[in-house]
């Protein structure tokens, strides 16, 4: 199972929430827009959650090339 997360940085807020649920994986570039870090730093479930919390719905993940969150 490959999961793949995409970013819309022209979407992103920058609200953490995605660091909330999944740190390791996620965190604040200078900018202060979300960046992935370590894909496998948290389990697919906090991945999701995280994407599912982004508040502009700014993540997309994907598992095997289909949209999960």
């Amino acid at each position: 199972m490959a999961l793949e997360i995409k970013i819309d940085r022209e979407t992103c807020m920058g609200s953490g929430n995605c660091v909330f649920w999944a740190p390791g994986v996620f965190d604040l570039d200078d900018d202060g827009i979300s960046v992935v870090v370590e894909i496998d730093a948290a389990p697919k479930e906090k991945i999701v959650l995280a994407a599912q919390g982004c508040p502009t719905q700014a993540i997309v993940v994907l598992e095997d090339g289909e949209k999960i969150a």
